[in-house]
C-alpha cells in the first residue's frame, strides 16, 4: 500500500488560516445582526412632531443575504476547523480522500458564497449612500454594514486561501 500523499501546505498553517477565516465571519455576522438606526424623515414645525422610521438589516434583501453567507461560512467552517484539528493530533486525514474532495469542493462554494455576500452588501449601501435625505443615523447604519461587508470580504479571501490550500491537498491521480 502506497504512503499517504505529503501535504505540501502544513496542517497547523490550515487551521490558522480556518480560524481567522472564522473570526472574520463572526464579527462580520455580530455587527450586521445587531446593525439598526432610527432616521428622522420629516419634521413637522405646525405640530411640533417629527416622523422616524427605523431600519434593520433584516429590512434589506442583500443584508439578509450577507447574514446567511456568513452564518452558513461560519458553519462550514467550524466542521471544517474540527477535521483539521484531528488532521493536526493525529497526523490522519479524517475521511481519506473522499472527505478531501469534499473539503475541496466545499471550499470552492464557500469563496463564493461569501464573496457574493459581500458583494451584495457594498452594491446596495453604495445605492442607499446615493440617497439625498441620509442623515447621522443612517450614514452609521450603512457605515456598520460596510464594516461588516468587509470583514466578511477578508474572510473570503481567507477562504480563497484555503481553497488553494485544499487544492494543494487533492490525491494525485496518475
Amino acid at each position: 500500500m502506497a504512503p499517504p500523499p505529503s501535504t505540501v501546505v502544513s496542517p497547523v498553517v490550515t487551521l490558522i488560516v480556518r480560524v481567522l477565516t472564522f473570526t472574520c465571519l463572526l464579527i462580520s455576522v455580530i455587527i450586521i445582526a445587531t446593525n439598526k438606526a432610527t432616521s428622522i424623515i420629516d419634521i413637522n414645525l405646525a405640530t411640533n412632531t417629527a416622523t422616524s422610521v427605523e431600519m434593520k438589516f433584516s429590512d434589506f434583501y442583500a443584508y439578509r443575504y450577507m447574514l446567511a453567507s456568513g452564518v452558513i461560512g461560519m458553519a462550514y467552517t467550524v466542521l471544517q476547523i474540527a477535521f483539521t484539528i484531528f488532521y493536526v493530533s493525529s497526523g490522519n486525514r479524517f475521511g481519506g480522500d473522499g472527505l478531501t474532495l469534499l473539503e475541496f469542493y466545499g471550499d470552492k462554494v464557500l469563496s463564493y458564497l461569501l464573496a457574493t455576500g459581500a458583494a451584495a452588501c457594498f452594491g446596495l449601501t453604495v445605492d442607499l449612500n446615493r440617497l439625498p435625505e441620509n442623515d447621522s443615523e443612517a450614514q452609521g447604519f450603512l457605515n456598520k454594514a460596510n464594516a461588516a461587508a468587509s470583514l466578511l470580504f477578508i474572510g473570503f479571501i481567507f477562504s480563497a486561501i484555503s481553497s488553494v490550500f485544499s487544492s494543494l491537498s487533492l490525491p494525485k491521480r496518475g
